[in-house]
């Protein structure tokens, strides 16, 4: 059985200032408060006979408080006789309560309505899509969910969510970045105190391993000597410039705007690590062959985002290779036979690394021009410092590939 009473919350209030006063909810030792949108002084309040005091509103204060929580007292009993606060804890009963009090309330503490705040306040711009791919994802998914509490959102409701995602997106990996995000607004919620509720104790979808994408030297050099279509030289090319940059991410790539004393300095957009990479002859002669001008490519000004053009690369990279006209389902149709399995500018990077390990690069610098820490804090300071060994390494690197 919940109770309750009357609680001037004085915690965080500075000496001479008015405190809020609060409905507490006790309910198995625990409790939770509601405010009462009322804030008065310590010595205006009288916790014996839980009466307001010495306030020139006084009887009004009283008349309406003791009205309140009269109101919460009757929904407790009503609540308690409908079997409706079994298993609740007293946070969740707060809740309940300040719900039938308030519309407002209710809209603001709704798993959906969290849900978009939290993707709002999101720092990055992809960031922020993913979480709204996952909201996509889940309104298609229940046409309810706008209306569904935290308490609602429970393992069952994962598990046909999940169901439902492996229909169309069967990449584990994938479904596992939606349950990341609404794991995420479950432990914002939790520490709010909005809610107690917490499915991912019983239910998770992990992350599973993803195979190594280098490729060999070999297939590094069939891939540059190959006798692509005159439309998928650009793409080929901007595979090379992201192998000869480190394999630097292809979305910094492309939102790059100029180079600086022959290097190139920004931030990693999923990382806000600062790269400086010497741009070498090799790197420099794509730029010079695509060189835009608001950015320092051409490749992406006709495309709204540089997402969207990633993912024509990509697509483009995977159909190097012979084609030929087939029947498919009764019609006539071209079929792609890629030359290169897997390819794309994630290739690169791994590659990079693969083979800066084939030459014996040492493993510190390869973390270092890679931008991943090293286990050695000492030798990561020295790296950080002098990045003539990544330069160094870069051009061993371009030198193998190229057979120079």
């Amino acid at each position: 059985m919940a109770t309750t009473n009357f609680y001037l919350d004085a915690r965080a209030v500075k000496r001479g200032e008015p405190a809020p006063l609060k409905v507490s909810i006790t309910k198995n030792g625990r409790t939770s408060y509601l405010s009462l949108d009322i804030r008065i002084l310590p010595c205006q309040w009288d916790k014996d006979k839980c009466k307001v005091k010495d306030h020139p509103n006084k009887n009004a204060l009283n008349s309406y408080i003791q009205s309140r929580k009269q109101t919460i007292d009757s929904m407790l009993m009503k609540l308690t006789a409908e079997g409706e606060l079994v298993r609740k804890s007293a946070v969740q009963i707060k809740h309940i309560i300040a719900e039938r009090l308030s519309p407002e309330y209710q809209n603001g503490t709704l798993f959906i309505t969290r849900f978009k705040t939290y993707a709002e306040s999101r720092e990055k711009q992809r960031t922020r899509d993913l979480y709204n791919q996952t909201l996509s994802m889940m309104m298609r998914f229940d046409s309810k969910v706008q209306t569904l509490s935290f308490e609602q959102i429970t393992k069952d409701w994962l598990m046909r969510f999940d169901k439902f995602l492996q229909n169309t997106e069967p990449s584990q990996n994938t479904r596992s970045i939606h349950f990341r995000n609404i794991r995420a607004v479950f432990n914002d919620a939790i520490d709010d105190e909005i809610t107690t509720n917490y499915p991912f104790r019983k239910y998770m979808v992990n992350m599973v391993a993803t195979a190594k994408r280098a490729y060999t030297v070999d297939t590094i050099r069939d891939l540059f000597s190959y006798p692509v279509l005159p439309h998928e030289v650009k793409y080929v090319d901007m595979f090379k410039l992201i192998l000869f940059l480190i394999g630097i991410n292809a979305e910094d790539l492309f939102n790059l705007t100029e180079v600086v004393d022959g290097r190139i300095i920004y931030s990693r957009s999923k990382t806000s690590r600062l790269y400086n990479i010497k741009v070498e002859p090799e790197a420099q002669a794509i730029i010079d062959k695509y060189r835009g001008t608001d950015k320092l490519l051409n490749v992406t000004e006709k495309f709204a985002n540089t997402h969207n053009y990633l993912s024509t690369l990509n697509r483009a990279l995977k159909q190097i290779g012979p084609r030929s006209h087939e029947i498919v389902n009764g019609k006539k149709t071209l079929v792609y036979h890629t030359a290169f399995p897997g390819l794309s500018t994630y290739v690169a990077r791994h590659t990079w690394a693969t083979l800066a390990a084939e030459i014996d690069i040492p493993d510190e610098t390869i973390e270092a021009a890679l931008g991943h820490g090293v286990k050695n804090k000492t030798t990561a300071i020295y790296i950080d410092r002098s990045i003539r060994k990544v330069d160094e390494a870069n051009r061993k690197v371009i030198d193998y590939i190229l057979n120079l």
